[in-house]
């Protein structure tokens, strides 16, 4: 069965449920039943545009329902749905488009592009919406098996160069099937969405949950404290990132009271601080629920809806899913030590998108290398410890320090750079570089952060750039990012968000 088929029939069982509500949509909301109508015209129009099945839909767009509705008509076109971090530049798209070679792409500025986009339509969402919500016969769903894509997530390389993570229809139902079973989730659940929908978190975690039931969303465009707590009376379910869980204690509104009637709160997509999770407890008498899981294979492991939930740790592997722990050479560990994480399981991707060496690189024997440093105790509880390549996650978007290093190199005045994340209260991790400049050469740090954010998306540009004579060394020449790391450890311990 494909993902769209589930989703679908599980509206036809209730489809006067409502699905999403917000300010914008009136007291009623979207049902369930006009939402996959509309869906279903949507479909249509994609085909009279050309999408046929295996076709990429690539989507850079802000949050909203109609953005949902692509989504859903991409599945039943039998078409790949692309979605894109809404903060890449136009000079960041134009790979994107080379490597999906989409037939169909949604853009807030077509034009920009157009030097990049011969053989797509490219359209804005509003110009996409109008052609598509003609009348139209409904196209009836194309047959999808579980080894068909369904998806591809673009997450960034330490080269520099992103790497699609082909996800199938299986991959993505076999983990919505397993997280509304771990989590309980029941009819008259109301999820708060405040996430963003580019990424497996907002979309698929979050989104096929309640779309299985069907339960309704109430559907936040963006994260605010305020838009949150004004959400929660009748809701039952949030999920955040750690910096929303910290700016919400901020909020003198989170009481006890104000979320009396949740039975879940959900913390992914970057480590959850204990401190965090203690204060949060301690405000409101209930516990979050830490999970842990990537882009290659959507949520991995979770900590129990009943029993202990450990700060620091991400639980227990998902049904069917299988974990281990490996040396860098791929031998097993000692029980209790420390090792890199592998997992296999129905949840696992198929591999990069037209990159057979990279997927390669990133299995053995048919386990999928995470790159994350874990223990696993004798119960089976897993602990991410650290990572094994510098990957930086900064509020909870994961930034690969190569590629801000390529751009911070290539500007005036900077000899070389070595970026990396040093603790910070409401990001989790912040980007900063140490940069060697060239004498009398450098234009300033004003000039080099506008340059480099004409170039990359806001959360990959540094938050400060430490200047020195060299950069640190071990005897093979490596520059030693954990000394860096511990030298400015400190740089925003009073946190404050810059």
């Amino acid at each position: 069965m494909g993902l769209y088929d589930a989703l679908w029939r599980a509206a036809e069982q209730r489809p006067e449920q409502r699905a999403f509500s917000d300010p914008g949509l009136g007291a009623e909301g979207v049902s369930y039943g006009a939402l996959h109508a509309r869906a279903g015209r949507w479909a249509a129009g994609l085909q009279a545009l050309g999408v046929r099945s295996g076709d990429r839909v690539l989507v850079q767009a802000e949050k909203s329902v109609e953005v949902v509705v692509l989504y859903l008509a991409t599945l039943r076109a039998g078409a790949v749905y692309v979605p894109l971090n809404t903060a890449y530049t136009a000079t960041e798209m134009a790979y994107f488009f080379t490597d999906a070679a989409p037939t169909v792409a949604v853009l807030p500025a077509p034009d920009a592009l157009a030097a990049h986009t011969d053989g797509c339509r490219c359209l804005t969402l509003n110009a996409l919406a109008a052609e598509l919500d003609e009348e139209r016969e409904a196209l009836a769903p194309v047959p999808r098996s579980a080894e068909d894509l369904a998806a591809i997530l673009y997450t960034s390389g330490t080269t520099g160069r992103s790497k699609g993570a082909m996800l199938s229809h299986g991959n993505l139902l076999s983990n919505a099937h397993a997280l509304r079973s771990l989590w309980g989730w029941q009819a008259d659940d109301v999820l708060v969405h405040s996430l963003p929908i580019y990424h497996v978190h907002g979309l698929f975690v979050a989104l096929h949950c309640a779309m299985l039931e069907p339960s309704e969303v109430r559907f936040l465009l963006r994260f605010s404290p305020e838009a949150v707590l004004e959400a929660l009376p009748g809701a039952t379910v949030f999920m955040g990132v750690p910096t929303h869980y910290v700016r919400l204690l901020d909020a003198p509104g989170l009481t006890g009271q104000a979320a009396a009637g949740m039975r879940l709160w959900v913390s992914g997509s970057a480590p959850l601080r204990p401190e965090t999770h203690e204060a949060f407890e301690a405000r409101t008498g209930q516990k979050i629920l830490e999970r842990y899981g990537m882009s290659e294979a959507g949520m991995i492991t979770s900590n129990p809806l009943k029993g202990p939930r450990i700060p620091g740790t991400v639980g227990f592997v998902l049904p069917e899913g299988e974990v281990r722990l490996r040396s860098e050479e791929g031998a097993p560990v000692l029980e209790g030590a420390v090792g890199v994480l592998e997992i296999r399981g129905p949840n696992v991707f198929s591999g990069y998108w037209r990159q057979p060496e990279k997927t390669a690189e990133s299995f053995r024997d048919g386990w999928f290398i995470t790159g994350d440093m874990a223990q696993i105790d004798d119960t089976g509880r897993v602990s991410i410890v650290g990572r094994h390549k510098d990957l930086v996650i900064s509020g909870g978007l994961n930034v690969y320090p190569r590629e801000v290093e390529s751009v911070l190199d290539m500007l005036p005045g900077i000899e070389e750079s070595a970026v990396f994340g040093v603790p910070h209260r409401d990001f989790g991790e912040a980007v900063v570089a140490a940069v060697v400049l060239k004498a009398d050469a450098y234009p300033g740090d004003g000039v080099t952060l506008a340059a480099l954010r004409e170039a990359l998306a806001a959360f990959k540009v540094p938050k400060a750039l430490f200047p020195l004579t060299t950069l640190p060394r071990n005897t093979m020449g490596k520059v030693q990012k954990n000394q860096l790391r511990a030298d400015y450890a400190e740089t925003f311990s009073k946190g404050s968000a810059l």
